[in-house]
């Protein structure tokens, strides 16, 4: 086993509004998938990469507790300015970290998920 994580979902009530937040705000891109009566946006990933999707079903419903999944942005501000033209918050930082980790901030998103960026140092 080489990661421990290896697929992520993120709950939303609205799959066209949340698929268009982040191709927007963190120049994502999605295929469009429907499994086992859950309609999903899939994350472009590459294996080994990790994979994950935008979820909408009955048994998700977007939060602003629990885990956090970080999000790669190549330009953790613009990707924050982006936010807040559609409607997210930036509820901390930007924090920029030690040891070279990069810099992190944490959205509110479109769905009221709080998402987590991280732009590499």
């Amino acid at each position: 086993m080489s990661n421990i994580i290896n697929w992520f979902e993120i709950p939303v009530q609205d799959l066209t509004r949340a698929t268009a937040f982040y191709e927007y705000c963190v120049n994502a891109q999605f295929r469009q998938e429907h499994v086992a009566g859950i309609s999903m946006s899939v994350f472009h990933y590459q294996a080994p990469s990790i994979g994950g999707a935008l979820v909408k079903s009955e048994m998700f419903q977007p939060s602003t507790s629990g885990s956090v999944v970080y999000l790669y942005t190549a330009d953790i501000a613009a990707s924050l300015a982006k936010v807040a033209e559609k409607g997210g918050t930036c509820c901390f930082g930007p924090e920029i970290l030690p040891d070279d980790i990069g810099t992190i901030a944490l959205i509110i998103d479109s769905e009221g998920n709080k998402v987590g960026l991280h732009q590499p140092a």
